[in-house]
């Protein structure tokens, strides 16, 4: 596929007024606050995994109206000091699969934890925690619930994201203090979001995220799962006006506004699924909403003749040494 978004000289400029509900803010808040009413660890398991390297516990927390959520925890085995921890989310139709199969973060040093992602699983890995909400909407996860704010999918998947924030802070040997979301297109969307939500995260590793500028997107493509929105407004077709507003509620631009932790950003030009400028449409604003009168370090990773894939193990190479710089073990 060849390029089919803006060029680098103008994306790296690309910077458009994305806009934004009257009570963006307020939204969120009384979201998080409810959420945050109830206690965020619910279990802790020990987990055989058969590695000798690393040790694993299947963790349940409180996200959304206190729904619990499964996640993986772990991290090098014998090692009981508080460590930096990633928080990583997983991409559209994923759920947290095994705990043997991410193991970058731990193998590194880092603790790990993995969060599933409520009523997806199947399509492309197994999941292990169901989503008990309904509401009027399409047939794909992105338009569950799409018509209104209150009901949307994300909204529930958002508020996981930043519980599993609050359940990590809980678990044992780690440090509190150095946190990092991190997250692949649908979960670098929600690593993005959960960085303009919690204003004291260590860092954030974003890469081809998902849900930014999200107006342009569903106009630019057909790939899902933005092509997925596209498609259920094709049929429904009174519902643009109340699908925009809803989107708007969970748009990455925002949160990148509100966000103030150091980012790393990882995008390929040639991406179908999350075109570029949406991408850096969030890293052109990042923090511009925090007031900081130093702007947190950031830095864009792109990769010319890469889709969605991006730079891959390039990228995560990328990752290990730009955070072991930001944090210093």
């Amino acid at each position: 596929m060849p390029r089919f978004d803006l060029p680098p000289d103008q994306l790296r400029q690309y910077a458009p007024a994305v806009a934004e509900p009257a009570d963006f803010d307020d939204f969120w808040h009384t979201t998080l606050a409810d959420a945050a009413a109830r206690p965020a660890l619910l279990d802790v398991r020990p987990e055989r995994t058969d590695l000798r390297l690393v040790d694993s516990w299947d963790v349940t927390f409180a996200g959304f109206a206190g729904d619990p959520v499964r996640a993986w925890y772990t991290r090098p085995a014998g090692v009981d000091a508080p460590l930096a921890t990633v928080v990583e989310y997983v991409g559209y139709g994923r759920g947290r699969g095994l705990p043997h199969e991410r193991l970058t973060w731990p193998v590194a040093g880092y603790a790990h934890l993995l969060m599933d992602s409520r009523g997806q699983a199947g399509q492309y890995g197994v999941g292990d925690t169901p989503d008990p909400h309904g509401a009027p909407g399409g047939p794909w996860p992105v338009t569950w619930g799409i018509l209104r704010p209150q009901d949307y999918y994300y909204r529930r998947l958002i508020t996981d994201a930043v519980r599993a924030v609050d359940a990590v802070r809980a678990l044992p040997g780690v440090d509190p203090t150095r946190i990092v979301a991190a997250g692949n297109s649908q979960g670098g969307g929600l690593a993005l979001a959960v960085a303009g939500l919690i204003d004291d995260l260590a860092a954030l590793l974003t890469t081809a995220p998902f849900l930014c500028h999200v107006q342009r997107a569903i106009e630019l493509t057909d790939a899902s799962p933005y092509g997925e929105i596209a498609q259920y407004l094709a049929v429904h077709r009174e519902a643009e006006e109340a699908v925009r507003r809803t989107l708007s509620y969970v748009d990455g631009v925002a949160f990148a506004r509100r966000a103030s932790a150091p980012a790393q950003f990882g995008i390929g030009l040639r991406d179908t699924v999350c075109p570029p400028s949406t991408g850096f449409a969030a890293y052109n604003q990042y923090a511009a909403a925090t007031g900081c009168s130093e702007p947190p370090a950031r830095e864009m990773h792109i990769y010319p003749f890469n889709g969605h894939e991006g730079g891959e193990a390039v990228h995560v190479r990328r990752q290990l040494r730009w955070l072991a710089s930001v944090l210093p073990r």
